[in-house]
C-alpha cells in the first residue's frame, strides 16, 4: 500500500521556521522525483519544490526561492522540506508528491500568523 505521511507543520510567527517532513512507503522512493506543493481555499495547488530521485538537482518556486530548502534521504525514504524567513502568504496546506505518478499525502496545515 502506497503512503506518503507529511507531518510538522503547525502554527509559526512571521519571520519563522518550520521543518516539514513526508515519509515515503509502498514504492521504490528512489526510482522518483519528489515535489512539494501547497494549496490554499479556493485557489489551485501550487508547486513550492522538486528534487531529482537522486537529489542532485533542485528547483523552486519564485516565492519561495532563497528562503526554502528540499531534501531528501533515499536510505530512510523521507523528503523534506526547511522552510526558513516565513511570510503570512505561506500559508497553506502542504502536500508531498512522488512527480510522474498519483501518489500524494494528505497535507500537513501550515499557518503563519502572528
Amino acid at each position: 500500500q502506497v503512503q506518503l505521511v507529511e507531518s510538522g507543520g503547525g502554527l509559526v510567527q512571521p519571520g519563522g521556521s518550520l521543518r516539514l517532513s513526508c515519509a515515503a512507503s509502498g514504492f521504490t522512493f528512489s526510482n522518483y522525483a519528489m515535489s512539494w506543493n501547497r494549496q490554499v481555499p479556493g485557489k489551485e495547488r501550487e508547486l513550492v519544490a522538486h528534487i531529482s530521485s537522486a537529489g542532485g538537482s533542485t528547483g523552486y518556486a519564485d516565492s519561495v526561492k532563497g528562503r526554502f530548502i528540499i531534501s531528501r534521504d533515499n536510505a530512510k525514504n523521507t523528503v523534506d522540506l526547511q522552510m526558513n524567513s516565513l511570510k503570512p502568504e505561506d500559508t497553506a496546506v502542504y502536500y508531498c508528491h512522488a512527480l510522474g505518478s498519483y501518489y500524494w499525502g494528505q497535507g500537513t496545515q501550515v499557518t503563519v500568523s502572528s
